[in-house]
Formats: C-alpha cells, structure tokens, sequence
C-alpha cells in the first residue's frame, strides 16, 4: 500500500491518519514527514499534560528527522558524484 494515493479507508489522505502511517511504518519503515505527524497531533483533541509531552516528543522527533535527512543528503551526494559498478 503506498500512502501517496488516497486511501479507500474514508477517502483520508494517509498523512491525516496516524492508523495508516504507523501501518506503513511498520511495513515499510516510512517515517511520516514533521509537517504530517505535526497536523496528526493537531487533529487530535488532547489534555494539556498529553499535549505538553506529545510537544516534546515531537520536537525530538523533529530534530532528529532533520539530523537524519542531513545525513542521508551527504552520504546520496556522494553516491550521486560516484561511480557506479558495471554489471
């Protein structure tokens, strides 16, 4: 299942149901891009101390994604301006 094509579950955009995501995560190790996990959090109604944790772990998560996105544009980058193998 890829989660770019809207899903036949109630026509949902997957990055709007944190169900789908955790689906495909577990399928596929896709990591849900900030901005959708950050609208997910939103469309979830949450005390106070569940938001205040939720915000934390959210902002982790949001520094480690880009930490990891850092990383994986140096090492395609160097991929990209290498040499490929001959078959």
């Amino acid at each position: 299942m890829h989660g770019w094509a809207k899903e036949a579950r109630g026509g949902e955009m997957y990055h709007y149901n944190p169900k789908i995501a955790l689906e495909e995560l577990q399928e596929e190790a896709v990591l849900p891009h900030p901005v959708k996990l950050r609208d997910m959090i939103l469309r979830n109604q949450l005390g106070p101390q569940d938001a205040q944790l939720l915000n934390h772990d959210f902002q982790e998560y949001l520094t480690r994604f880009g930490e990891l996105q850092k990383i994986a544009r140096e090492i395609l980058d160097k991929l990209a301006n290498g040499q490929r193998k001959t078959a």
